[in-house]
């Protein structure tokens, strides 16, 4: 099967994070979410993880990942854009990551090349 995605994905060893309200771009907010998330991997351009909470499509949610080092953190919007529910009663979501400058892309690239370095 062709991989049809522009970024290779890469998997992520506990990540967590948090999402404490979603928003809409009409100003539509959900708060109070406290919804636990568990990241399963990471592109340049997405991120998929799993959650039991039930979180709907199309809002977003401010996020901070940090991939390998320390000093590599990454402030960026996370848009929720489809959703999977499986057999153990957990969502696996699928994001997109929005408005991330170019100029970030080598904190992917390092990650990469960590994980290569770990598998040899």
């Amino acid at each position: 099967m062709q991989e049809k995605r522009r970024d290779k994905r890469m998997p992520v060893f506990s990540m967590k994070l948090e999402i404490s309200s979603l928003f809409k771009q009409d100003n539509e907010i959900i708060k109070d979410l406290d919804a636990l998330i568990e990241v399963e991997n990471i592109s340049k351009g997405g991120i998929g993880f799993v959650s039991k909470a039930d979180i709907p499509l199309g809002y977003y949610f401010n996020a901070c990942i940090q991939l390998g080092n320390e000093e590599a953190k990454l402030y960026c919007v996370v848009k929720i854009i489809r959703r999977e529910i499986r057999q153990d009663d957990t969502i696996f979501y699928g994001c997109e990551l929005v408005g991330l400058a170019p100029v970030f892309t080598y904190i992917f690239d390092e990650y990469e090349t960590q994980l290569e370095a770990m598998e040899s």
